[in-house]
Parts: structure tokens; C-alpha cells; sequence
């Protein structure tokens, strides 16, 4: 039977309300930080990219548990 790895990945996305798109960004996996202009696109994204990016830094048949930390700021008037 072959052990599984399982990590847990932390991953900050914010709005950038100058260029208009979600931007992601983790301390957990070296060499994240990627943009999209919707959340679903930028999870799309994050699909294809995190096992990509563990991969290369050398953590190959790694399962990973993301947890997309989302933050955005606006104004409203009353």
C-alpha cells in the first residue's frame, strides 16, 4: 500500500482593484502568485497550478488540501 501525503496549503487571494483581477499568493507553495479576473477562474487556475509548482519543488504524488482565504475591500454609501 503507498503512503499518501497530504498537505495542507494556505492560499491568500485579494482583489487588486487597480488591474481588476483576483491575485493569489501563498507562503506554502514556493513560487505561487498567479491573477484572474473572476474566483472561479482563478480556482481553475489553482488546480493546474499547485500540483505543478509542488511538484518542482520536489514534493512529486503530493495530495494537496487548499484553503483559498479570499479578501476583498469596497465602499458603500448610505
Amino acid at each position: 500500500m503507498q503512503n499518501i501525503d497530504v498537505k495542507e496549503v494556505n492560499i491568500r487571494a485579494f482583489w487588486d482593484d487597480e488591474a481588476s483581477v483576483w491575485v493569489a499568493e501563498s507562503d506554502d507553495v514556493p513560487g505561487l502568485v498567479t491573477e484572474a479576473e473572476t474566483m472561479e477562474s482563478l480556482q481553475e487556475k489553482l488546480r493546474e497550478l499547485v500540483p505543478e509548482l509542488l511538484e518542482l519543488s520536489g514534493m512529486a504524488h503530493t495530495t494537496a488540501t487548499i484553503h483559498l482565504h479570499s479578501d476583498r475591500t469596497f465602499l458603500v454609501r448610505a
